[in-house]
């Protein structure tokens, strides 16, 4: 069994991934920003006695980071897996978010994950032993208005995680990238919802009515949490792995049009967006008439 720790634990892939691997027996160390966040995982534990502890963690503070990750080596001499899943969205257009949106989304999605693996790193490699788990999403290979500031975030941690495991696998360490696709979060259902918003441009309407589609038959947590306990399991090597039922449809969706394709679907009218969705990924996006 392996100790873990698992940042952004309180609630969606993150809680369900504390639990996924409390259950199979390995030592977890669940982390959130603040810990009055943490009641329906502190009751799950509880409950089922598992072997998870909660600490304090904010991923955007070195301080906080490294002040974690002490006191978690102190109770268990070293950790083996780290699972980087904190993270954070905004909906809309480039033109719309102020640079300091865009820097917050960042600093938690790509350099909060940063801070945690340079702070577990030099244990693993001294050990040459140990396994780094980095969440990003479909939205990691698939950029789509409305959603720039977060697909930007994921590129880079994708990047990140591609030079990360050349650099590491000689010391016996490894990386491996989670990419869900649309799973019934928090962060899924304010995307289902920015049709609500004014917007200058359409895409976060339309976007929004194609999660509301996809949320109608919902894909649970468990999902991620499943890939994820697999990885940290099977001693895979293998770099990315898609979770959902739609992640990998909508990879080959996006794989199968050229850039410039892809550019064209984007800044298609609105009704023939929603018929090309309907025609090309069988979901029927369109609102329906009151």
């Amino acid at each position: 069994m392996s100790s873990v720790l698992v940042t952004g634990s309180n609630k969606g892939i993150g809680l369900a991934t504390v639990l996924e691997l409390g259950r199979a027996g390995h030592t977890v160390y669940a982390t959130m920003r603040k810990l009055d966040r943490g009641a329906e995982l502190k009751a799950a534990i509880d409950k089922e006695k598992l072997p998870i502890e909660i600490h304090e963690m904010d991923v955007d503070s070195d301080k906080s980071v490294a002040s974690a990750v002490a006191a978690i080596r102190a109770r268990t001499g070293f950790i083996d897996v780290l699972v980087n899943n904190a993270g954070i969205e905004i909906v809309g257009s480039v033109e719309e978010f102020s640079m300091a949106e865009f820097k917050a989304i960042m600093e938690t999605n790509y350099f909060g994950a940063l801070r945690c693996i340079q702070a577990l790193l030099p244990d693993m490699r001294k050990r040459k032993s140990g396994c780094i788990i980095n969440v990003t999403s479909v939205a990691g290979r698939i950029a789509a208005s409305p959603l720039g500031p977060y697909t930007a975030s994921k590129w880079a941690l994708e990047a990140l995680s591609e030079v990360l495991a050349q650099e590491v696998k000689p010391f016996g360490i490894r990386v491996a990238i989670v990419e869900p696709g649309i799973i019934d979060t928090a962060m899924a259902r304010r995307v289902s919802e920015g049709k609500h918003k004014k917007a200058i441009y359409t895409n976060p309407a339309r976007w929004a009515d194609l999660f509301t589609a996809v949320l109608k038959t919902p894909a649970h947590p468990s999902y991620v949490a499943e890939v994820i306990r697999g990885i940290v399991e099977s001693n895979t090597w293998q770099l990315r792995h898609p979770a959902g039922p739609d992640s990998k449809p909508f990879l080959a969706w996006r794989a199968g049009m050229t850039d410039e394709q892809w550019v064209d679907f984007g800044a298609l009218d609105d009704d023939t967006w929603y018929q090309r969705v309907k025609s090309d990924f069988g979901v029927d996006a369109r609102p329906k008439a009151n």
